[in-house]
């Protein structure tokens, strides 16, 4: 910033993300949420099950909304997901693996996709 007598100070990008973040959480809370028939959120993503045999296990729900509040749309797009919902394969392997979900959810960034944490996501 600088502090020369009749420059303008000049906000840094931290600085003016806050007023957008906030702005974006009051529409949020102002604007009325209306679940679906399945209980699942606007916004969300249920992957459509391809494997046979997984009857008993239910459909993983991808909250979309809730990682769009911490990241913008090209931490994940395109380099682990294309733009479009059910263009990707995700698969438990691939998870365990280290990719699509698993990029992140690898216990240190978010939690781990594991045995004990199955129905954060196949709710």
């Amino acid at each position: 910033m600088s502090s020369v007598p009749g420059r303008h100070r000049i906000q840094s990008r931290s600085s003016l993300r806050r007023p957008v973040l906030l702005a974006t959480l009051a529409a949020l809370w102002l604007t009325p949420v209306v679940q679906a028939d399945d209980g699942s959120e606007p916004g969300d993503i249920k992957f459509v099950r391809q494997a046979a045999g997984m009857d008993d296990v239910s459909p993983a729900v991808f909250p979309h909304w809730i990682h769009r509040m911490a990241y913008t749309c090209y931490a994940c797009h395109d380099s682990l997901f294309k733009m479009k919902a059910g263009e990707d394969l995700v698969t438990m392997d691939q998870i365990q693996n280290g990719q699509s979900c698993g990029a992140c959810h690898d216990g240190k960034t978010a939690f781990v996709s594991n045995l004990s944490t199955c129905n954060r996501c196949h709710r």
